[in-house]
């Protein structure tokens, strides 16, 4: 992470390993990394699989959708984030198994709950940076996060 000229909140720093994610947000069709040995897709993007040891991947389209795994709401923030709160940071697990560092937008204090179906929406924080958060899934995708399907790409 770094803070971008004028501004004291930290960014992520792109680099060759996580370039592709973060072109996959610019055009809001998040792609992750999945390992041609073990099938397993990964995050964060790095050069070798975590599960099984193999250099071989490629980058696929993920649905976006996923779950709650834990959330935290955030009411003395970091320097450069004072103007968020409260905000909601969480672990969301995707419907295809990676667990990303995230926040929920689009929710209340008394909503949000461990296990909620979410899908993804696209922050754009600088011309270089796009990030996934998340928002309550509408009732047309909550079946889909509960039963995985992962056809297309937001």
């Amino acid at each position: 992470m770094a803070a971008t000229p004028g501004s004291p909140r930290a960014l992520p720093v792109r680099n060759l390993d996580n370039d592709e994610f973060f072109e996959s947000c610019a055009r809001q069709a998040m792609a992750l990394q999945r390992c041609a040995a073990c099938r397993r897709f990964r995050y964060y993007p790095a050069p070798i699989c975590p599960h099984c040891g193999s250099l071989e991947f490629a980058w696929e389209p993920v649905s976006g959708r996923g779950s709650v795994h834990t959330f935290s709401w955030v009411h003395r923030p970091a320097p450069g984030f004072e103007d968020l709160v409260p905000y909601a940071y969480a672990l969301v697990e995707l419907a295809e198994g990676p667990v990303l560092a995230t926040n929920i937008v689009d929710v209340g204090e008394d909503e949000l709950a461990i296990g909620m179906p979410v899908e993804v929406v696209y922050a754009k924080l600088t011309d270089d940076i796009t990030l996934p958060h998340f928002r309550p899934a509408n009732a047309a995708n909550a079946a889909n996060v509960a039963g995985g399907d992962s056809d297309t790409a937001r």
